[in-house]
């Protein structure tokens, strides 16, 4: 082999190192914004913010079965649920007893608070003795509950189909710890994209 030849070997060497050394880099960088991304989006769904699924038609006419939401989870560590809030929860340890399974999530609304006394009577749903307004609900309720006052750390919640609920008004009282989030958006089905 003649000198040229060695040096012509030995430049495609040369040009060929680079190359790979560029290759590695590349993915490398690939990697580590796949890894960022990752950890980002963990963050968000733990902490901030998760899409969820309502799987039944216990929230009617308000969200139907196939609906998607986010659901936050800021706000119940800033202040406790307000009356209204439709919220995300793990099934109390009365239904965890019955089989449900702790990451079976829940949605239903906040019906009463820590010291509300909560009563169901001819189909209307008193608070502290004043009939609750309830333009949302599917149908009034066909059933009657005797006076119950919700105790502190606690929550009173109700499907809005309100005969077709497994909810409070079967079960009892759900701890707020149990609360994962809000529901504040639903994104699917398109043609019904808002605010919930």
């Amino acid at each position: 082999m003649t000198s040229e030849e060695k040096e012509l070997i030995k430049n495609k060497q040369s040009l060929s190192e680079p190359k790979k050394s560029k290759f590695l880099r590349s993915l490398w960088e690939n990697f580590q914004i796949i890894l960022i991304a990752l950890v980002i989006a963990f963050v968000i769904r733990t902490f901030i913010a998760e899409p969820r699924y309502i799987p039944s038609d216990s929230m009617l006419p308000t969200l139907e079965e196939g609906d998607r939401l986010v659901v936050e989870k800021i706000s119940y560590h800033l202040h406790e649920p307000h009356r209204g809030d439709i919220i995300v929860f793990e099934p109390p340890p009365q239904l965890q007893e019955l089989g449900y399974e702790k990451d079976q999530a829940f949605i239903k609304r906040v019906i009463g608070e820590a010291g509300d006394t909560i009563l169901v009577n001819k189909g209307t749903v008193y608070i502290n003795n004043e009939p609750l307004k309830e333009n949302y609900i599917f149908a009034p309720p066909n059933y009657n509950l005797s006076p119950l006052q919700v105790p502190t750390g606690y929550l009173f919640v109700m499907g809005d189909n309100r005969n077709n609920s497994n909810d409070s008004h079967i079960w009892g009282f759900l701890p707020q710890e149990n609360a994962i989030g809000r529901a504040i958006l639903r994104f699917y089905p398109f043609n019904k994209i808002g605010r919930v």
